[in-house]
C-alpha cells in the first residue's frame, strides 16, 4: 500500500480499514534525558515509506497527537510522535502546561535540540525511508517544527498548525532548506497579525519555498475537538478549519513525496 493522494482519500476507506495499524513507544534520548516517544505503522504494508514526525501540543504527548500518528498510519505513512518534555514529563493543568513550554521557550537551543533527536529517532526505524521525511506540529508542536527548519534539519518539509510563529533566532538567508507550509487561524491570539508580517518577511528573506493558509473564524488550537467551540477563549475547535488544513497537509505531502522526488 502506498502513502495515498489527498484525491484519494474520499474513495479509499475500505483499503484503510483493512491497514494492520501496529504501535509501539520508543525510549530514546537527547543527550542524557530520557525521552519517550509513540510510533505507529501498517504492518501489513512492505517495504519502507515515507515517515511523519508529530510534536504534541503543550501538554505534552498525550492520547491526541498518538490518535493523529495512528490516522497517518493508516494512510501509509510512519509517524513517530517525539516526546519534547521527557519520559514520564506529562503536565495535567494550564499552569504546568505553560511552566514546562516555557523552558522551551526560553531556551531555543535545547528546543531545537529535543525536535531534532526526535527526527533522528524517526529516521533509525526500519520501516522509514529517511530520504522522504516531513514533520508536524500542534501548537507548541507547530511552534517546534518551525524551529526544525530553522535549524536547517535534512526533512522534505514542515507543517505547523496554529503553532506560534515568532523565534528568537530568525532563519538566516539559505538556512531552511525544506520547505514550510502554516496552517493558522485568522483570530488566533497566540499568531497575531504583527508575527504574520514578520514571518512572512523572515521566510521571504531567508529564501523559503513557503505557504501559509489563514483560515476565517478559527482562533488557537482549531484542530482539536477537545478545545470546545468558544471563540471568544482564544482556543476551540472548528470543524470545517480542522478539515481543510488536513486536506492541504495531504496536498504539501502529495508534492513532497510524489515519485521519483527526495530529499
Amino acid at each position: 500500500m502506498k502513502p495515498l493522494t489527498a484525491a484519494a482519500l474520499i474513495t479509499t476507506f475500505p483499503l484503510i480499514a483493512m491497514a494492520h495499524l501496529k504501535t509501539e513507544l520508543i525510549d530514546y534520548k537527547q543527550g542524557d534525558t530520557v525521552l519517550q516517544g509513540y510510533f505507529a505503522y501498517d504492518d501489513a504494508m512492505p517495504g519502507k515509506r515515507p515517515g511523519i514526525l508529530v510534536v504534541h501540543e503543550w501538554d505534552g504527548l498525550g492520547p491526541y497527537v498518538k490518535t493523529r500518528c495512528d490516522q497517518l498510519a493508516k494512510f501509509g505513512y510512519a509517524a513517530f510522535a517525539a516526546d519534547i518534555y521527557g519520559k514520564g514529563v506529562r503536565p495535567e493543568t494550564p499552569k504546568e502546561c505553560a511552566a514546562e513550554a516555557g523552558k522551551y521557550k526560553s531556551d531555543n537551543q535545547l528546543f531545537r535540540a529535543r525536535v531534532n533527536a526526535g527526527l533522528d529517532e524517526l529516521k533509525k526505524q526500519e520501516q522509514v525511508d529517511p530520504a522522504r521525511v516531513a514533520a508536524i506540529g500542534y501548537c507548541f508542536g507547530g511552534s517546534a517544527v518551525l524551529e526544525l527548519a530553522r535549524s536547517g534539519a535534512d526533512v522534505a518539509g514542515v507543517v505547523s498548525f496554529h503553532g506560534g510563529l515568532g523565534t528568537p533566532q530568525p532563519a538566516a538567508p539559505g538556512s531552511i532548506k525544506c520547505a514550510v507550509l502554516v496552517l493558522t487561524g485568522a483570530d488566533d491570539p497566540h499568531a497575531p497579525p504583527g508575527d504574520v508580517t514578520a514571518f512572512e518577511d523572515e521566510m521571504r528573506k531567508a529564501g523559503v519555498d513557503w505557504q501559509m493558509v489563514i483560515y476565517g473564524n478559527a482562533v488557537h488550537g482549531f484542530t482539536n475537538p477537545a478545545r470546545g467551540t468558544d471563540n471568544s477563549k482564544g482556543v476551540a475547535y472548528n470543524a470545517k478549519a480542522d478539515e481543510r488544513s488536513w486536506k492541504a497537509m495531504f496536498l504539501f505531502f502529495d508534492e513532497l513525496f510524489k515519485p521519483g522526488k527526495a530529499k
